[in-house]
Formats: structure tokens, sequence, C-alpha cells
């Protein structure tokens, strides 16, 4: 099995709109081990959710709800969540100034 340590993702989404980060490709595991999201402008909330399979959003996938992120701060959350292939990792934004960084290990 070959690993690989890399960006998994990076985005900057829509205002409101729940956004894919990322999706473990076909006949791959992930690791994921940290997420940064970091807030450009003023005050706003985060959502970031683990969705099996591609599966329709639901309560269950959310790791991460509503906290508050102040104005020009950054939250570094360490993970170490493990995916399976076809997993997709997504977030939202109250706010466009808000950017997503997504960290791990691909194993093919």
């Amino acid at each position: 099995m070959a690993n690989t340590y890399k960006v998994l993702g990076q985005v900057s989404p829509a205002a409101t709109t729940l956004t894919t980060l990322y999706t473990v490709p076909s006949a791959t595991s992930t690791v994921c081990s940290t997420l940064v999201v970091c807030n450009r402008g003023s005050m706003t909330s985060v959502r970031v959710a683990v969705r099996p399979a591609g599966a329709s959003i639901s309560n269950e996938h959310y790791i991460v709800y509503d906290p508050i992120i102040n104005s020009n701060d950054t939250l570094f959350l360490t993970l170490g969540i493990s995916l399976a292939a076809t997993d997709v990792v997504s977030v939202y934004s109250d706010s466009t100034n808000i950017s997503f960084s997504l960290f791990g290990q691909e194993i093919a």
C-alpha cells in the first residue's frame, strides 16, 4: 500500500452553501489529520460534516456545528478521522470570508 501525505482539500465556499471539501478516491482510504478554518472577516459560524459514501446530508453527519469563529481568527482541529472510499467531507459557513484546509494521508 502506498501512503501519500498531502493537502486533501482547500475551499472558500459561498455563504450558506454546503460545499464539498474532499471526496476519498475509489480504492483508497484516508486519514484526516488536521482541519484549519481561517476567518478572513467578521465573526461567523461554521459547520463540518462527514457523509459516508457521499450520502445526502443528515443531522448525524455533523462533527462541528455552528461554533463562533472570531474576526480574523483561525481554528485548528486535530481530527484523526478515518475515511473509506467515496466518503465526503463537507463544509459550510455563514460568511464568504472563511477558508477551509484539510490535511492528511491517502492510503491506496
